[in-house]
């Protein structure tokens, strides 16, 4: 990799205030990336929902609330962490802190107290288990994923994925205060969901992410390689996925939906692998499977835990 590709490491270029004062609530919220909190809530809401037992309404809102909180507050430290390289990315360069409209100071601040606010109250309305894992998914993105892993191996998706994965562990904890197969088989689909959906996204953001210096797949093992890795975790992915049918804790629904699930999502990855390219595996097309097959991925996790939800919660 060139020097000009070397990652810079957080500086405190991007201490300034916001471009029209204090920073606004729209700033605050823009912190805890609500896109990605929108996924990981489900998931957390899934986990506890598909539980033999069901927690009193107020301590289920205050278990999604609490997962909202953590994964907010991660999001909040990677920002503030990562302002170097985002002020770098075409399509990050946007966010609060790297266009100055957010004190980095305040982000960092902002991201710790949540977390420990979010830890806390878990533990108080529920118990332990549940807040400890809460705890380990902030300490795993903020530190082990944005801190170590992303900036220093082309492995930062596969390993780092875990941070995102453990919602469904945590909605499960919280009501039972055990684990079971189930939760660790959902948290499996998100950890192996994780890097087909992202190796999606870095096959067109190539350029962004090694202008940054960000050893993302394609950009140290190239497009070729990345398409392949994508295809090989998607059958690993499918196996996985009818893991809960294989030792019976779901029904026929969730079996012929996972099912038919995957194998669109096969189908994504082998128009992804045969995709027009050039001698170094580049697309000749805009990687437009690569666009369509990160589209798909989304819906794809998001309908495979609501056939979940049916067969566990609607038909039993």
């Amino acid at each position: 990799m060139s020097d000009t590709a070397t990652p810079l490491a957080p500086s405190g270029v991007f201490s300034v205030p916001g471009k029209d004062g204090d920073p606004s609530l729209r700033e605050w919220l823009a912190l805890l990336k609500p896109r990605v909190i929108s996924l990981v809530v489900f998931t957390g809401a899934a986990g506890m929902a598909v539980a033999p037992r069901w927690p009193s309404i107020p301590i289920g809102m205050i278990t999604i609330l609490c997962i909202c909180i953590g994964a907010g507050a991660a999001g909040a430290i990677n920002m503030w962490y990562d302002r170097d390289i985002d002020a770098i990315m075409k399509r990050t360069v946007v966010r609060p802190i790297p266009d100055g409209r957010m004190p980095e100071q305040a982000a960092l601040v902002y991201g710790v107290v949540l977390s420990v606010l979010s830890v806390v109250v878990l533990w108080l309305a529920t118990n332990a288990l549940a807040a400890g894992i809460l705890a380990f998914s902030i300490f795993f993105y903020s530190v082990i994923y944005t801190m170590w892993l992303k900036r220093s191996t082309p492995q930062n998706i596969v390993i780092g994925g875990a941070a995102g994965a453990f919602p469904p562990m945590i909605g499960w904890a919280a009501t039972m205060n055990s684990m079971d197969v189930l939760p660790v088989a959902m948290f499996a689909i998100v950890f192996l969901w994780t890097p087909p959906h992202f190796w999606s996204l870095s096959l067109y953001a190539c350029k962004d992410y090694g202008k940054a210096g960000i050893p993302m797949l394609p950009v140290v093992k190239g497009a070729r390689h990345t398409r392949w890795q994508i295809l090989i975790y998607t059958f690993i992915l499918t196996a996985v996925s009818l893991v809960p049918s294989f030792v019976h804790e779901v029904g026929l629904t969730y079996t012929v939906v996972t099912s038919l699930l995957d194998l669109g999502f096969i189908f994504c990855a082998f128009r992804v692998l045969t995709d027009q390219q050039d001698a170094e595996g580049v697309s000749l097309t805009k990687d437009k499977p690569a666009r369509f097959a990160f589209r798909y991925s989304l819906a794809y996790l998001f309908l495979l835990f609501c056939g979940l939800l049916v067969d566990r919660v609607l038909i039993g």
